[in-house]
């Protein structure tokens, strides 16, 4: 079955432009050269599961008319990737049920502190912030059923932060990878479209640099990768015309067809 995945945001955690930065990326006029917080949008015939929920999450819903989510997919708990979870809320005054949210109990261990607020019963005649049905991923690795499809999961770290990626039918979503072991790269092999984060052209502590992640992507063997989370380090068209051709650039608001297995659809 065809589904899509929409890119909500494609930056690094500061987004580009960055606050008071002069350099050319972040004084583009391009387009491409204007990135939100990572974030992604799988969309299958009438389900949307978001992933992650930033910063930027109320500006990308409203870009986007994102009306109704299935449910929503943390990869880990850095500010980038969870700061927008008070602004569910609009989907639990929609459709008076809590929202099912995905995630380890490492990533759940930080928000269950950041947003206490989110765990407490609903009381008679009080008005409520948001209220998330939370479900913790049972294991670093296998498989899970959300608002019935089923995806694989798989975790590796980021100076000691657990992160979780995700894979429905053809695609995965590999963001802020830093150390990861080889059954990362086996539950990975065979994948059509890898959704990869790679920051700039050097290597941090934290991120791959781009030819780190070209690299990770050939282990892979996948077909297309998308980079995504990324600096202003990298202006669009530039980066994109040094990278090999199943190597590119994604954007804000840039959308792909992918392929979902009937057997994963209930």
């Amino acid at each position: 079955m065809q589904g899509k995945f929409l890119f909500l945001g494609t930056g690094g955690s500061s987004g580009v432009p960055m606050i008071g930065c002069q350099c050319e990326v972040c004084t583009s006029s391009s387009p491409y050269n204007k990135r939100m917080r990572s974030a992604g949008l799988i969309r299958i015939k009438d389900k949307s599961f978001l992933i992650d929920v930033g910063p930027d999450f109320r500006v990308q819903a409203l870009n986007h008319n994102i009306k109704h989510l299935t449910g929503v997919l943390l990869t880990h708990a850095h500010a980038d990737h969870i700061a927008g979870m008070d602004d569910l809320r609009s989907y639990y005054f929609m459709e008076k049920k809590k929202l099912p949210c995905v995630l380890s109990q490492e990533t759940f261990d930080e928000v269950k502190v950041r947003y206490h607020y989110m765990l407490t019963p609903l009381s008679p005649g009080k008005s409520v912030s948001a209220q998330i049905d939370f479900q913790i991923l049972p294991d670093d690795f296998g498989t899970y059923e959300l608002g019935g499809v089923t995806f694989q999961y798989f975790s590796y770290y980021q100076t000691g932060m657990k992160v979780t990626g995700f894979r429905f039918g053809n695609i995965a979503y590999v963001s802020d990878i830093r150390e990861f072991t080889d059954q990362v790269v086996d539950a990975l092999q065979g994948v059509d479209i890898l959704v990869l984060s790679a920051l700039r052209h050097t290597p941090t502590k934290m991120h791959f640099s781009i030819d780190e992640a070209i690299a990770f992507s050939r282990r892979t063997f996948a077909k297309k990768t998308y980079l995504t989370h990324i600096a202003h380090d990298l202006e669009y068209a530039t980066t994109n015309a040094i990278l090999p051709p199943d190597v590119r650039m994604s954007y804000d608001g840039m959308e792909i067809p992918i392929e979902i297995s009937d057997k994963d659809i209930q």
